[in-house]
């Protein structure tokens, strides 16, 4: 049986970080955070993957694809034109995805583990729902600098609501989000999101409208945390919710790129993942 298609977000300018960071060497022989990505959702059953790019940077990522993936793979690139957010990334990759089936959708510049993509592509191969495959807030952090999280409130296995924690670090008496907001203390087991989805074909004409609605004389963009909200509001779509056991590598700031390769080393030790990608 044909396995889905996962729709990799790389439009994003990283501007915390200082470079392409879906290309930061953070494998064991310099492979890019979007190689050991692609590597493990092919891995689990994946079989084709949609990367979506703009126009200033889309090239250097091409080249790298080219140079890097195997050949026998699907790859499609689809350019964001606009840049209005991650709803608008999700909708440049629309002519890619079969209309009538599910999809995955995830940021490029996140290693997610291969238990977290296996559950969701086993989600997307067996279920009728939707998903947001959860991490443990402990395991999404990497290196000491603040970053944001959307944690996540969840009511029977369902999505209820994403609440975005900001200067979330750790502090001598435990994790603390520094943004006003209670608890200033979270629970390292608190399920975050990391932006790593699983759609029924139904989600699409709810992007089209929530971009046709949307001011952007107010804002410049519409995010798919903020976009699911609504819809979790409205009632039209249901979110389970999966979690894994898996860390998530990623690289939000420069100073965090050698502990981010310490942990996928670790990794390969462990044989949680292979040691070269697409192996």
């Amino acid at each position: 049986m044909k396995g889905p298609t996962l729709v990799i977000l790389a439009a994003g300018r990283a501007r915390r970080y200082g470079g392409l960071k879906q290309l930061a060497p953070i494998g064991k022989h310099g492979e890019g955070v979007i190689d050991l990505l692609a590597s493990d959702a092919i891995a689990v059953g994946f079989d084709e993957i949609v990367v979506v790019i703009n126009r200033d940077t889309g090239p250097s990522i091409r080249a790298h694809v080219a140079k890097h993936w195997p050949r026998d793979h699907r790859v499609s690139f689809a350019v964001q034109e606009t840049l209005h957010g991650t709803v608008d990334a999700v909708l440049a990759a629309e002519p890619m995805v079969d209309p009538a089936t599910p999809f995955g959708v995830s940021n490029a510049d996140d290693i997610y583990g291969l238990d977290a993509l296996r559950k969701l592509n086993h989600h997307l191969t067996t279920s009728t729902s939707s998903c947001l495959i959860a991490f443990e807030l402990e395991n999404s952090l990497v290196g000491d600098l603040p970053v944001s999280r959307g944690s996540c409130r969840v009511a029977d296995g369902l999505l209820v609501e994403i609440v975005e924690r900001r200067n979330v670090h750790y502090s001598s008496d435990g994790l603390a989000a520094d943004d006003g907001l209670a608890p200033y203390f979270l629970d390292p087991q608190t399920l975050v999101s990391m932006n790593l989805w699983g759609f029924q074909p139904s989600i699409w004409p709810l992007m089209h409208q929530a971009m046709d609605r949307h001011d952007f004389t107010v804002s410049p963009e519409v995010l798919l945390p903020v976009f699911i909200g609504e819809v979790l509001h409205s009632g039209s779509i249901r979110f389970d919710v999966i979690t894994t056991n898996s860390r998530c590598i990623g690289v939000t700031h420069a100073e965090d790129l050698p502990l981010a390769q310490f942990l996928v080393r670790e990794e390969i030790k462990a044989g949680q993942r292979p040691e070269f990608a697409f192996q």
